[in-house]
C-alpha cells in the first residue's frame, strides 16, 4: 500500500474564528478541508505506525512551533477516519524531553481532529498494574522540567488559566472504556498518571515519592501533552499501556530495555480491536 504525501500549513486567523478568547497577534491553525477525522491517535514507543489503515496518505504540517515528530498519516479504518502521528517519530529518535508536543497537538488541530488519544508506555507503581496491563487514568502528576507547556508562551499572546482540575476528557475516556468492553480488552478504569523527565527509568527512591504522591503510574510523556490539548479545546484522553513494574515496585531487581520492549509489543497488539470500536465523531 503506497502513501500519498501532501503538505499543509497553518496561517494567521482572527480571534472571532477560534473557540476561545485569543490575542490577535497569536498564530492560529488552519482547519484542513480534507476528509473530516474521527480519531487523532498520537503513538508511543513501541507504536510507531497504525496497523490497517486503508486508502493512506502522509502529510507533513508546517506549525508556527517547529517541526512535529513527523509526517502525520491518515486513513480509514472500522469505519473511522484516524489520524495518526507517532510520538517519538517512527524510527524513535526522539527522547520524552525532546518532544515538540506543541507542534504535534497543533498539526492535529490543523487537520481537522476534535477527538486525541494519547498511547502512552508507562510503568506500574500500584500492585495490580503489572506488565501488560492497559489503564484509561483519570488524573496526573507533573513532574517534568524545562518543556514548553504552554502556547501562551507566543510573544503577545494571551496568558489564559485553563481549567485542569480534570486533565482527561471524560466523556472521551467513557468511550474508550465502552470500546475495550466491546472488543473483549481488558482495562483499567482511572488511576494517577506521574509523568517523569526521562529519558532515564526513575531510582527506587523517586518512585516511593511518587507512591506517596498518590501515583499508580509513571511515564515520561503524558505532559504537556494533555494540557495543550485543552488549551486548543481538544478532547483527550490517554491509553496507557504498563510496560514493566517501576522501580522497587515488582520482583525483578534491575529493570531489562529487553523485556519492556517484548511486554510492549505484546500490549499494543490490542490498541487497534479498542479503537476499532470507537464511536464515529
Amino acid at each position: 500500500m503506497g502513501l500519498t504525501e501532501d503538505r499543509a500549513v497553518a496561517c494567521v486567523l482572527a480571534p472571532a474564528s477560534y473557540a476561545f478568547p485569543v490575542s490577535r497577534f497569536l498564530v492560529l491553525p488552519m482547519t484542513s478541508s480534507c476528509a473530516s477525522i474521527d480519531l487523532a491517535v498520537i503513538g508511543g514507543s513501541g507504536l510507531y505506525n497504525f496497523p490497517g489503515l486503508e486508502d493512506a496518505s502522509r502529510q507533513r504540517v508546517d506549525t508556527p512551533y517547529g517541526e512535529a515528530s513527523g509526517d502525520v498519516v491518515q486513513g480509514d479504518f472500522a469505519g473511522l477516519r484516524i489520524a495518526f502521528l507517532a510520538r517519538h517519530g517512527e524510527s524513535h529518535s526522539l527522547p520524552p524531553h525532546r518532544v515538540n508536543y506543541r507542534a504535534n497537538l497543533w498539526a492535529l488541530h490543523s487537520l481537522g481532529a476534535h477527538r486525541v488519544v494519547g498511547v502512552n508506555a508507562v510503568g506500574g507503581i500500584r500492585g495490580d498494574l503489572g506488565p501488560r496491563v492497559i489503564v484509561v487514568p483519570d488524573q496526573l502528576i507533573d513532574y517534568t522540567h524545562g518543556r514548553y507547556t504552554s502556547y501562551c508562551d507566543v510573544e503577545g499572546a494571551e496568558v489564559r488559566h485553563i481549567d485542569f482540575s480534570e486533565p482527561y476528557t471524560e466523556s472521551l475516556r467513557r468511550q474508550l472504556l465502552a470500546a475495550a468492553c466491546t472488543a473483549g480488552v481488558e482495562v483499567i478504569d482511572g488511576g494517577c498518571y506521574g509523568v517523569m523527565q526521562g529519558p532515564r527509568l526513575e531510582t527506587r527512591a523517586e518512585i516511593a515519592r511518587m507512591k506517596r504522591d498518590g501515583c499508580d503510574l509513571v511515564g515520561m510523556t503524558g505532559m504537556p501533552e494533555a494540557a495543550l490539548a485543552r488549551e486548543l479545546g481538544l478532547e483527550y484522553a490517554c491509553l496507557a499501556l504498563v510496560a514493566n513494574y517501576a522501580a522497587g515496585c515488582g520482583d525483578e531487581t534491575e529493570i531489562s530495555i529487553e523485556e519492556i520492549f517484548a511486554h510492549l509489543a505484546a500490549v499494543t497488539a490490542e490498541v487497534p480491536r479498542i479503537l476499532a470500536a470507537m464511536p464515529q465523531s
